[in-house]
């Protein structure tokens, strides 16, 4: 896996090289307990920052796996123009 985006509180957060089935687990994990606990993520573009999330019970969480081969790399989306297109080139 490339990566993992993560939507939290409407904002998105990445883990790079990451094991989804471990994330999932962790959040798992927290669910059964029925107490929250920390995830490390990244946030930002560039020079990611890290940052840590809360999930838990009542706590909305999404994840979103990246694969290594996936034809549309961050920015350049389907459906969205490119550079060239805009350009007129």
């Amino acid at each position: 896996m490339k990566r993992v985006n993560i939507m939290y509180d409407g904002a998105q957060y990445s883990v790079g090289e990451a094991d989804v089935e471990a994330i999932k687990a962790s959040i798992d994990r927290a669910h059964e307990r029925g107490v929250a606990e920390w995830i490390v993520v990244n946030f930002g573009e560039g020079r990611p920052q890290p940052a840590e999330l809360l999930v838990g019970p009542g706590i909305p969480v999404s994840i979103v796996p990246i694969p290594a081969d996936d034809p549309y790399p961050e920015g350049h989306g389907e459906g969205r123009a490119d550079d060239d297109a805009l350009d007129g080139a």
